[in-house]
């Protein structure tokens, strides 16, 4: 290290020995960086029956009350993965159910009737969220999959009522409480057995046959979950929703048509009044 010479700030060569004194002692032998910054990586491991995000949500709170403002705190490896996968996940089930109502709005030409067939997706969500909580398992990526799975699969049973009632009333001119009544009589049969379909077939999933069945376990449990408690709520919530929802765009449209046929009277008898006067004058003159 005497041997060195460094540059003043004169152009000069000097040696090392008289800007700095060294000397011999113990250090480390790397210094790991992450993003150019000095880091220090802390694994940790998780007891059985601890979820990974609740200890993720504890190593934050710890590391908030304790580590000093001026150091930053990032996850790696699985922790990380685990962070990465949550992000965005509100905003495609968002997605999911604006685009399904933008198809439905285009397919029936209305604006109400997708809000009716969309009204059973509550209960789907919450019948998931509950078998997940009774059953103690985290919303993890696969259980999340399994609730946007529900909404193509809640959907449909409104499709099918909302589909016979809608043509009830244009064909044969019936109102909306008979034909929601008697959509749900004929639609009956074709919707438990969609339902029952598709619960059998989700069913070992949830019950954890398999190979690599634990991860895929959620998924099943948010999936029947659903199905079921949608499928008891969906038969008396969807046509309540249709008879007041179609009692509502009926009222609006009788009250437009209303106002439209005042209008007509209003500006039509002042031209009437014109023209016969000005027939009177010509007739005078």
């Amino acid at each position: 290290m005497s041997l060195l010479y460094v540059r003043s700030t004169n152009g000069s060569l000097i040696p090392l020995n008289t800007v700095s004194t060294t000397k011999t002692d113990a250090g480390p032998l790397t210094v790991s960086h992450t993003g150019q910054l000095p880091s220090v990586t802390i694994s940790f491991n998780l007891r059985p029956g601890v979820a990974l995000g609740d200890a993720v949500n504890e190593i934050r709170a710890a590391a908030a009350a304790n580590v000093p403002s001026t150091i930053s705190t990032m996850f790696q490896g699985t922790a990380q993965a685990f962070e990465s996968s949550l992000q965005g996940l509100g905003l495609i089930l968002v997605m999911a159910v604006v685009v399904i109502y933008i198809v439905l709005g285009v397919l029936y030409e209305s604006f109400t009737h997708p809000l009716t067939i969309l009204s059973g997706l509550p209960s789907a969500g919450f019948g998931a969220l509950l078998t997940l909580l009774i059953f103690k398992t985290e919303l993890s990526l696969y259980a999340f999959v399994g609730v946007i799975m529900l909404v193509g699969l809640v959907k449909k049973n409104g499709i099918m009522m909302v589909d016979f009632a809608v043509e009830a009333q244009r064909e044969h001119g019936k109102s909306p409480q008979e034909a929601i009544h008697e959509a749900c009589l004929v639609r009956f049969r074709p919707i438990m057995m969609t339902t029952m379909a598709a619960l059998v077939g989700t069913l070992p999933i949830a019950l954890g046959w398999g190979a690599g069945a634990e991860s895929r376990r959620p998924l099943g449990l948010a999936v029947v979950g659903g199905l079921v408690v949608s499928q008891l709520l969906t038969l008396y919530i969807t046509p309540v929703y249709y008879v007041y929802i179609e009692g509502a765009r009926l009222w609006l449209a009788n009250r437009r048509q209303t106002r439209e046929a005042v209008r007509r009277d209003v500006h039509g008898a002042p031209a009437f009044e014109v023209a016969s006067r000005k027939s009177e004058v010509a007739s005078q003159s």
